[in-house]
């Protein structure tokens, strides 16, 4: 048995030296950002980090607690010089989290009596492979629209920098949410996004549509009531909020109509039953001729 018991545990304890190493090594915060609904931004720099679209990392504070580790997606790209997550308060440790950042203050918090933050990654996810289609699903329920804020923010970069060189040509975004207050700083991210693909006369790269699955009689009469407006009351997007869950059998079938012979990635960070929906209709749909239209899947869960 010590055979068979000895090479994992040599290779477990391995990767645990690294682990440790890589947690101890300096991080340093640049920029808190106060986002609305208790959602804070961290901003952070470390030296040789590198990542890849939709990755997590595992976060320490000491000053909260000495022992915790909790994950979190980064949501910054691999573009630019720093690394980002998106922290909502939700519970204790979050809590101590926020307050000793100073969130709680009213003035300006110099940095030096920031926390000190231990990080543990990298990890890499199913969202990597986004760009190795040139026709991507993105679906996110909730706050697993955390990983494609890091892939939106990627294909912009790459579009502006050398959009020749890029394969993927067509997004198609689904938020799926109870409510969109929780996560306004995305809705600003698209609406950014959207801003920034019209001056470039390329709107139809990206088509996304944000479901309020959460809505009640008020919500109803306030969307009627506003429906003709140029942009959106709830997102403030030119694209409407639609509500209530996505016919996903006829959107599978319109996007398998309009890319017909293409592999089309599948993208999921969201709940198991969702998953499931997902990999049905993704089987389905696909064509048994191998020049058919295939949609590939591929989730995580939170």
């Amino acid at each position: 048995t010590w055979k068979w018991v000895v090479g994992p545990m040599f290779l477990y304890l391995c990767e645990r030296l690294v682990r440790f190493w890589r947690s101890q090594q300096k991080v340093v915060i640049t920029k808190v950002v106060i986002h609305p609904f208790k959602t804070i931004e961290l901003q952070m720099m470390k030296k040789g980090f590198k990542m890849e679209v939709g990755q997590y990392i595992f976060v320490k504070c000491p000053a909260v607690s000495k022992l915790e580790w909790h994950p979190f997606t980064l949501t910054s790209a691999p573009e630019e010089d720093y690394f980002s997550i998106h922290v909502r308060i939700v519970g204790d440790w979050t809590e101590g989290l926020f307050n000793a950042c100073g969130c709680d203050k009213q003035e300006f918090q110099e940095a030096w009596k920031l926390p000190k933050i231990a990080v543990d990654g990298p990890f890499g996810t199913a969202s990597e492979d986004v760009f190795s289609y040139e026709t991507v699903m993105l679906v996110g329920a909730g706050i697993g629209v955390t990983p494609f804020a890091s892939v939106l923010k990627s294909v912009w970069y790459k579009y502006c920098h050398d959009a020749t060189n890029l394969k993927l040509k067509k997004i198609y975004f689904y938020w799926l949410c109870r409510d969109t207050h929780a996560f306004e700083w995305f809705a600003d991210l698209l609406q950014s996004l959207e801003a920034q693909m019209q001056e470039r006369n390329n709107a139809e790269f990206l088509s996304y549509n944000i479901y309020l699955t959460g809505w009640d009689e008020s919500q109803a009469t306030h969307f009627v009531m506003h429906h003709e407006e140029e942009k959106d009351v709830i997102t403030g997007l030119k694209q409407k909020t639609l509500y209530g869950r996505p016919n996903w059998e006829n959107e599978f079938k319109t996007i398998a109509g309009q890319h017909p012979g293409s592999r089309i990635g599948v993208f999921l960070c969201g709940p198991e039953a969702l998953a499931d929906t997902l990999n049905k209709q993704s089987i389905s749909n696909s064509e048994a001729d191998p020049r058919g239209v295939h949609f590939i899947f591929n989730k995580e869960n939170f």
